[in-house]
């Protein structure tokens, strides 16, 4: 999209949001806004990003209250401090999306959402895994521990059992302790309950084993 028609656009929802005139809804669906697009502080409240494609796109502090991103692509696009209340994510790929910040009160989600939801179980406990010193640590997360994950499949919790020490490719590791020994139950205090904080205080770990050895 060249930029005099994305001015545009913009300007033109302004006068809607204003009630002057001329103005129109801004409509984005369908479009390429990946690569370098910024929308940092935009009110674009009610915007249309149907089926858009908005890899990467830095939408920091912007508000888009009731915005449509049905089915559109916001892989790693920047949405801290975002005002998203009451956004529609019906289908929408999220994987990888900051959203530390956000308000995400009463979005609209459904089955095929990417990224929303937790990739770890929300209840009860579970085996999980470590990539610590070039092992594997396979951990059991008990059922009362805090658990969360943001966008990606890296997941946190507040504490966790150690059950074995494995070498990468599954074998068992010729050492007792990575940090934390066999058989110990380790925890972190001040665990971070806001799960769109991937990377703040908490255990870190995968629940695919895979994905803990390519990390």
């Amino acid at each position: 999209m060249e930029f005099e028609t994305f001015k545009n656009i913009l300007d033109r929802h302004q006068k809607w949001l204003d009630g002057i005139n001329g103005g129109k809804i801004a409509d984005f669906s369908g479009q390429n806004l990946s690569t370098e697009t910024f929308f940092k502080d935009a009110d674009l409240r009610g915007a249309d990003f149907l089926h858009s494609n908005l890899k990467c796109t830095n939408f920091i502090g912007a508000n888009l209250q009731n915005a449509d991103f049905n089915h559109a692509n916001l892989y790693m696009a920047i949405l801290i401090n975002t005002d998203l209340r009451g956004a529609d994510f019906s289908g929408a790929n999220l994987f990888g999306a900051f959203l530390s910040g956000a308000n995400l009160e009463n979005v609209t989600v459904d089955y095929d959402t990417q990224g929303y939801f937790l990739a770890c179980p929300s209840h009860g406990a579970f085996t999980a895994f470590k990539k610590l010193g070039g092992y594997i640590v396979v951990l059991e997360i008990p059922a009362d521990a805090q658990r969360s994950s943001a966008t990606t499949y890296k997941c946190r919790c507040d504490k966790a059992k150690v059950l074995r020490i494995e070498n990468l490719d599954g074998t068992p590791a010729d050492v007792d302790s990575v940090a934390s020994n066999y058989g110990e139950t380790v925890s972190v205090e001040n665990f971070d309950e806001n799960r769109w904080n991937e990377c703040s205080t908490g255990i870190h770990f995968f629940i695919d084993r895979n994905l803990a050895v390519l990390y």
